[in-house]
């Protein structure tokens, strides 16, 4: 049994994909609700967002300033495998649900912490949101066009990476279990999280004391590796070696570009770009995106044109995956959410419930508790 004290994002991001493995996921909720469930977009009064994160999980509120409410979150926590919380650190153990004080009635509980900047260091204290971390973390100085302003990326990337870092640092402390017998604590930041996922950037800064910047639509390191104009529309091709800088070569109908010394090594490519650059326009131009990108792909060149999300998650290769699966809700019927990427050999996806009401399972859990 997982006891979710998480809320908004990145903590209900990390149990969801454990419920969508089967874990019976308790959420505990103060009086008022996730935060989630009165953010946007909303359908017939229910969030999108809050049903997307928190599928599959059951729902109990607790008061935890009031003493018997916060009894019972000691009488679950003492029959949880894992316990997830999202509070500024220090809180929970202000309450009395640290884990020094729950690993004392449950030596085998793994307990996780999910918070801007971790549990210890100069920036524990400090509020955090995605946009934050993104802004301290070098990711948004190194995104949007070179001559122009820092951007943040498009989606919640560090809420999405500290929710995935605590379901596999979760797993991992769990299997240690398995050996030791014993729980253990699992410390997640999303500055750590989304500084872990910037290997290229730590390349460059820690063994070649270089400082990325931004280059817009261009890879730092290689080329032609990045999104290029047609007639009509844009495309994204990826070179990254020289075989396939000979595939590209010939599908554009340059193979003396082969030759070029300016164009010998991939690093020399790089440097050279804008000479590239001008060589794809002036085949492209003649070609919508999809006719550029059906001749680079026959080629065996990684090609591709600018799908929107709607298009991606709609596509015959999701539908194949199965990315999205449906669910009942009470009050909307069959709608669909994302499901875990991880395909696992003899499992079935879907099956899974809907986001629960506030309070929904209140009297069930409490009757497990006295069972």
């Amino acid at each position: 049994m997982v006891l979710d004290f998480t809320r908004v994002l990145a903590g209900p991001y990390a149990t969801a994909l454990m419920a969508d493995l089967g874990a019976d996921v308790i959420k505990v909720e103060a009086p008022g609700g996730d935060e989630y469930r009165h953010v946007g977009p909303f359908r017939d009064g229910e969030s999108a967002l809050f049903q997307n994160v928190n599928r599959g999980k059951r729902s109990i509120v607790l008061d935890l300033k009031a003493p018997d409410d916060l009894e019972i979150a000691r009488a679950l926590a003492a029959r949880a495998d894992v316990l997830v919380e999202n509070f500024r650190p220090g809180v929970m153990a202000k309450l009395g649900l640290g884990p020094d004080a729950l690993q004392k009635i449950n030596p085998r509980l793994v307990y996780a912490s999910v918070s801007g900047f971790g549990q210890t260091g100069p920036n524990t204290a400090r509020p955090a949101y995605d946009i934050i971390v993104q802004a301290m973390s070098g990711l948004m100085t190194q995104t949007g066009a070179p001559d122009g302003p820092p951007t943040m990326v498009g989606e919640a990337v560090a809420d999405v990476a500290g929710g995935l870092f605590a379901a596999w640092g979760i797993m991992a402390a769990l299997f240690d279990r398995e050996r030791t017998g014993r729980g253990g604590v699992v410390d997640v930041a999303l500055f750590d999280a989304l500084v872990a996922m910037m290997p290229t950037a730590a390349a460059r800064v820690l063994v070649c004391d270089q400082d990325p910047a931004r280059t817009g639509n261009r890879h730092a390191l290689s080329a032609p590796f990045g999104v290029y104009p047609a007639g009509t529309g844009h495309f994204a091709l990826a070179v990254l070696n020289d075989r396939l800088f000979a595939r590209f070569c010939s599908a554009i109908g340059r193979p003396d570009l082969v030759a070029d010394p300016r164009f010998a090594t991939d690093s020399e490519r790089c440097a050279h770009e804008p000479a590239l650059a001008e060589a794809i326009a002036g085949w492209a131009g003649g070609l919508s995106a999809a006719d550029a990108v059906a001749a680079l792909s026959e080629a065996g060149v990684p090609a591709s044109v600018l799908a929107t999300a709607r298009e991606a998650l709609l596509s015959d290769q999701a539908a194949a995956r199965e990315l999205v699966t449906s669910v009942i809700h009470p009050r909307l019927g069959p709608i669909p959410l994302p499901e875990q990427p991880v395909h696992f050999s003899g499992t079935t996806r879907g099956g899974r419930n809907a986001a629960p009401a506030l309070n929904e399972h209140s009297l069930q859990i409490r009757a497990e508790l006295e069972a």
